[in-house]
């Protein structure tokens, strides 16, 4: 059984992991090429508070992830899974968020601190 539960962050064992803890941005992105299709998961990361300006989220598993307090200014997010993470009083001014979450659960995330649902598409 799982002893985590989806509220909850997890411990990341992963030197990208620490590089973006430390909010070195640029090395965070120079490392990130070297794992190609090996991308680690930071689903149920800590980034709270953490300026990421400049991040290339591209590929990245921030599923469950918290960003309260954090500057994600003009981040693309949107081929990075976000299900379930919590953007509460985050900058986000200039972000692009995956098109699955809706702009009602984003601004629900950031005022409240609601975790972002993904809306179900049509088939």
């Amino acid at each position: 059984m799982d002893d985590h539960h989806e509220h909850e962050t997890h411990p990341i064992d992963h030197p990208l992991y620490e590089t973006l803890r430390d909010e070195d941005v640029k090395a965070f992105n120079e490392e990130k090429g070297k794992f190609k299709d090996d991308l680690p998961s930071f689903a149920h990361g800590d980034f709270r508070g953490l300026d990421l300006r400049g991040l290339d989220a591209t590929g990245m598993d921030f599923r469950h992830a918290y960003f309260r307090g954090a500057d994600l200014r003009g981040i693309d997010f949107s081929k990075s899974r976000m299900e379930g993470a919590s953007i509460a009083s985050a900058k986000i001014s200039g972000c692009y968020f995956p098109h699955r979450l809706c702009a009602d659960e984003i601004v629900m995330s950031l005022n409240h601190g609601t975790r972002m649902r993904y809306t179900i598409l049509p088939k």
